[in-house]
């Protein structure tokens, strides 16, 4: 804003301009460049990939010949079905063995207890009897294990990932025999910015486009990280699919957008 004037000096008048500076409360303080937990950019490019909620790889208890293997690669089981059985006939003969060496000591405990009763049989030779009795049941339990160990059965429903013996091979104790994974409820492992935990909590939902679909599916945040891998600055979170997707696999990777920072 300017307002004149005159000054006269003499006979001279000197117009004189008063300015003014109108200076906004705006202005005057000081802005402070505050970012965003996480950028758009960086949420909408948020690579992950589908995992299995429950895969395992199950391997040989006992030493013996591949007699059965009733599923293939890629086919479905149900929680029980006998996955591998191993040719069983050995240690079958050794339970029946101890078993009738159970029942010989057994007896004889049993009859040593009826003559203490009568003072005919020593307090030692009764104690004997009584821990024969009890080795000769520890190798009967010994050699139940073994059998129960000629077969494998399914610890959950799922699918054979892959099967890593064949029938006929012999196999050794701790030898890998078959891959599985269930299947019926899948994950979505992802890794995000750190700056992220300003605002994720479980239950925030996001979509998930699959690479090898093409589609996109809705999913939700299932778990958030313990820690924050310092290097990176990077949390692990996982997420699960709002409806179970049709041909999507385990393995499958894909992206990860969120809708939009929360404010």
């Amino acid at each position: 804003m300017r307002r004149g004037g005159c000054l006269r000096v003499g006979s001279a008048c000197i117009v004189m301009y008063l300015v003014c500076t109108i200076i906004s409360p705006a202005s005057a303080t000081t802005t402070l460049d505050v970012k965003p937990a996480s950028t758009s950019a960086e949420l909408a490019t948020i690579r992950g990939v589908v995992k299995a909620t429950a895969q395992a790889t199950l391997a040989s208890q006992v030493q013996g010949r591949i007699s059965r293997l009733p599923f293939k690669e890629g086919q479905r089981f149900k929680k029980g079905a006998l996955l591998v059985a191993l040719d069983c006939s050995r240690y079958e003969a050794e339970l029946a063995s101890a078993q009738a060496e159970y029942r010989g000591k057994k007896k004889t405990y049993e009859n040593n207890l009826r003559l203490s009763e009568h003072q005919a049989v020593g307090h030692l030779e009764l104690e004997v009897s009584q821990a024969e009795a009890e080795k000769a049941l520890a190798a009967v339990k010994a050699a139940q294990v073994n059998v129960s160990g000629c077969t494998v059965r399914a610890p959950f429903p799922g699918r054979v990932v892959k099967t890593i013996v064949n029938e006929h091979e012999n196999v050794f104790p701790n030898d890998q025999l078959i891959s599985l994974l269930d299947d019926s409820r899948l994950e979505i492992e992802l890794i995000l910015p750190s700056k992220s935990l300003a605002w994720l909590k479980i239950g925030t939902a996001f979509e998930y486009a699959v690479d090898e679909t093409g589609l996109r599916y809705p999913a939700v945040v299932q778990d958030i990280g313990a820690s924050v891998d310092p290097a990176s600055q990077t949390v692990k979170v996982k997420g699960l699919f709002s409806a179970k997707p049709k041909h999507v696999l385990a393995g499958m990777s894909g992206t990860a957008a969120f809708a939009e920072l929360p404010r």
